[in-house]
């Protein structure tokens, strides 16, 4: 399964617990993002929309029941959610599953098992996650969207199909030829490379921010590559 760029939401008040399954889960290819509470993660969901939730029962603030309730009832969110709990009972996971959770690992639990049951639901339901996301960088194609850490970045329907090209294809060379048989698959070659390369410059001026101007490296004699690490 293609992990790459796919971005998870990982809510537990324990740092030690937190921390470690963030450290699996990006050595696995996946982008992480950290909730210590039912607040934050009510608040980090709404911010950055994240292709599946590891959510820990026992919150402050909100519960992971509650926080569950919120995704599924009042923001009508189906991005899979795995609950964590240290309930064991058949009612207290049934009750789980029942509320919207779409698989459960009981504590304490095998980092190993927890990365199998990711990759499981994401099987099932990666193609609800219409987005990818590299170093605060986020594009949702369908709805033609890209934000950085939250904040809109506006784009012509060009620059934005062309950066999801990119997006799809991280740290890869790509050739203006390939570009272009994406941008004008049915057009003849009165698109020149030219076109391209004009692309790429309108995008690298509205990609940039607190001086960064690497995410769309030129490869010289070759195509472009952006830079996802």
């Amino acid at each position: 399964m293609q992990n790459k760029g796919m971005s998870i939401l990982v809510v537990e008040d324990d740092e030690k617990i937190r921390k470690l399954v963030k450290l699996y889960l990006e050595n696995e290819g996946y982008q992480v993002l950290e909730a210590r509470d039912g607040e934050e993660a009510i608040q980090a969901f709404q911010a950055y929309d994240q292709c599946l939730i590891i959510l820990d029962l026992m919150l402050p603030k909100l519960s992971g029941e509650e926080v569950c309730k919120k995704v599924r009832v009042d923001l009508k969110s189906e991005v899979p959610i795995i609950m964590l709990t240290a309930k064991v009972e058949e009612q207290d996971l049934v009750l789980g599953l029942k509320m919207g959770a779409d698989d459960y690992v009981t504590k304490p639990f095998s980092p190993a098992e927890l990365m199998a049951r990711v990759e499981t639901v994401l099987r099932r339901t990666g193609h609800r996650c219409n987005k990818i996301t590299f170093r605060g960088l986020t594009i949702k194609p369908l709805r033609g969207e890209v934000h950085h850490q939250g904040e809109p970045i506006y784009l012509t329907q060009h620059e934005c199909k062309l950066l999801y090209f990119l997006m799809q294809h991280p740290n890869q060379i790509l050739t203006r030829e390939q570009m272009m048989d994406t941008l004008y698959p049915h057009q003849e070659k009165v698109v020149t490379e030219r076109t391209i390369d004009v692309h790429i410059g309108k995008l690298r001026e509205k990609l940039k921010w607190d001086g960064e101007h690497d995410l769309i490296e030129t490869v010289r004699g070759m195509g472009y590559r952006f830079v996802a690490y």
